[in-house]
């Protein structure tokens, strides 16, 4: 469906906004936003709205995946219109609506073009209003490295990892042209704490990652102004009792946020568990971490410069290490509320928690009078039944993830 002329009267048996839940739910939206939500016979609509009734299924706010290189073949370093447009369009399907295009760590120069490319399409390609066609927004980018520790680097090329620099960082500001959302690093690094401090006052979430960091050191990271930890338990120390490291650090700092891929590959299910009852969902985020390989077939595929190869849904590099995955969120919410999280509350990790920590949350991941017109349409198993992006799409919509 493309850009509507009038209002549209959008009904079902429920909304979840999802800080509440609206029994025999009306959502009106009028262009690209939301204008009004409530319950059938308590809230006035426009007579000359086209009205879509959804009786046996769920409206919740559109998916934000803050951590995600790719999908449909495509990789976001390619950084071509085509690329992120593809990706953009691919992870509407499963319900996404928002995302953060994520750099993996490669030559510089290489970096510094790819972030130029995201920021042209961001500030260019992209178009207030209603999308011409069901495409994602792009809300930003997370830039995951090169500042991090060769030693839990993952599947990131050690020859291009960097050590902390702030004329680097600059020239990776400028050329992402104030587009950039979130700086991943490992704070045990030399001269990482000055870093911390700069993107801070560019306006940056700091996130930890793809680091070694003992527990005072990650500790001190927060104190300089991190908020937010990346993969939480891939690519960083193991918990020990004794030397509890990063993990022991995020699991028992409030104020900090931490990424989950719960793919059930990534993290075990008690480790999840674990996470859920230390922070608690709010302080929980679901991320995809995909790959160009989501949405696709097994085969080989590109993560940045990195040859991957998936068998089996799972996305490793030639020597067996994970890199990334294909995940999508409508799948992790499903993961979580496997595991025994009321779906109330998991949906917050795929909406209302990554909104906030981007300090979006006025706009996207939530359904309210104002907020962008991004909403997800769910049955009773959480298969997605239609999703609207900024006001497109939605009605007549019969897909399943």
């Amino acid at each position: 469906m493309s850009k509507p002329m009038q209002p549209l009267v959008l009904q079902a048996r429920r909304a979840l906004t999802p800080l509440e839940q609206v029994e025999d739910a009306v959502v009106v939206v009028d262009a690209d936003r939301i204008v009004a939500i409530g319950r059938r016979g308590e809230l006035r609509t426009p007579d000359s709205a086209w009205r879509f009734e959804f009786p046996d299924c769920t409206l919740v706010p559109g998916f934000v995946d803050i951590h995600i290189h790719g999908a449909a073949g495509r990789d976001a370093m390619e950084a071509t219109p085509e690329a992120l447009a593809a990706i953009a369009s691919a992870v509407a399907r499963f319900g996404t609506t928002t995302l953060l295009a994520t750099t993996v760590t490669a030559q510089l120069e290489h970096t510094l073009r790819s972030l130029r490319g995201m920021a042209e399409y961001i500030l260019h390609h992209q178009t207030d209003g209603p999308p011409a066609s069901r495409q994602a927004w792009m809300a930003g980018v997370h830039l995951e490295g090169p500042f991090i520790n060769p030693v839990r680097r993952g599947v990131h090329p050690e020859e291009f990892i960097l050590a902390p620099s702030l004329p680097v960082l600059e020239q990776m500001l400028e050329a992402a042209q104030g587009q950039a959302r979130i700086l991943t690093l490992a704070p045990e690094l030399p001269g990482a704490l000055e870093l911390v401090a700069a993107a801070r006052r560019h306006g940056l979430v700091v996130s930890l990652g793809h680091t070694d960091a003992t527990y005072q050191q990650a500790c001190s990271a927060i104190q300089h102004g991190a908020q937010h930890a990346a993969h939480m338990f891939n690519a960083m120390r193991p918990f020990s009792h004794r030397e509890t490291g990063i993990i022991g650090a995020v699991l028992t700092a409030p104020e900090v946020t931490a990424e989950l891929i719960a793919d059930g590959v990534h993290v075990h299910p008690a480790a999840m568990q674990l996470l859920l009852a230390a922070k608690g969902v709010a302080r929980v985020i679901l991320v995809s971490d995909g790959t160009a390989a989501t949405g696709m077939p097994d085969g080989n595929y590109q993560l940045g410069t990195i040859p991957v190869v998936v068998s089996g849904g799972v996305c490793r590099d030639h020597q067996g290490r994970l890199a990334g995955s294909t995940l999508t969120l409508d799948r992790a919410l499903r993961n979580i509320v496997r595991l025994g999280v009321p779906f109330e509350e998991a949906l917050r990790m795929v909406t209302l928690n990554p909104a906030r920590l981007l300090g979006m949350d006025s706009t996207i991941g939530i359904l309210a009078p104002g907020a962008q017109a991004d909403l997800v349409l769910l049955d009773d198993d959480l298969h997605v039944r239609g999703v609207m992006t900024r006001g497109t799409g939605l009605p007549g919509a019969k897909e399943e993830s």
